[in-house]
């Protein structure tokens, strides 16, 4: 990872032009729908757990941004995934954090690759290895988000919408910072010189 930071912070150096500051960010999208997100519930010894599931094939995409170590987060909503949304995404996080040069790690997805994205000039993105999730922390907060939603019955996506953006309003910096600040992470940023103020997070990955 210090090696694709690295290779980032020259391609910065070479663009000539004047930022506050390097920031380090994990890029992700995901799908949540009216289809019910089941799971394990707890019930006493000799009770069967029972749910009502709500089969709709009616979904949003999330996008989102998180800094591993200053535990901020940037979200979205669009109604699919291609090109054109993650463009547009791109463009809306650049006009709120216009002073500072960004280096965005993404997966390699066809709509981060494509050769009709325009990128903005203090955006860079890095792109982890193929099929290897796992290295992206972003994907924790996905699991703690739908952990919230394990077991609701939306009526339809305004429901939805609703109650995921109060969640994501009550999402803080150190929540984040303890999903998303794994310490091979935080070590590699600080090689690079790209430190900002955290919380060390209560767990690692």
């Amino acid at each position: 990872m210090p090696e694709l930071l690295e290779k980032a912070i020259k391609k910065y150096k070479f663009q000539g032009q004047s930022w506050k500051k390097i920031r380090f960010w994990c890029s992700d999208e995901t799908r949540i729908g009216l289809k019910t997100i089941t799971g394990k519930v707890i019930t006493l010894k000799g009770i069967k757990p029972k749910g009502t599931q709500k089969w709709e094939y009616k979904y949003l995409w999330l996008y989102g941004f998180v800094s591993p170590n200053s535990g901020e987060s940037f979200f979205y909503e669009f109604s699919h995934l291609d090109t054109v949304c993650f463009e547009r995404f791109l463009e809306i996080f650049s006009e709120n954090y216009h002073d500072d040069l960004h280096i965005i790690q993404v997966d390699n997805a066809g709509c981060h690759q494509s050769l009709n994205l325009t990128i903005p000039d203090n955006i860079i993105l890095i792109f982890q290895p193929s099929y290897c999730p796992e290295v992206n922390p972003i994907e924790r907060l996905w699991l703690a988000i739908k952990q919230k939603l394990k077991w609701i019955i939306f009526g339809d996506l305004s429901d939805l919408r609703e109650f995921l953006n109060k969640i994501l309003l009550n999402i803080n910096h150190d929540f984040v910072a303890s999903l998303t600040g794994w310490q091979f992470i935080i070590e590699a940023l600080e090689k690079v010189g790209i430190v900002e103020n955290f919380h060390w997070p209560a767990q690692t990955g």
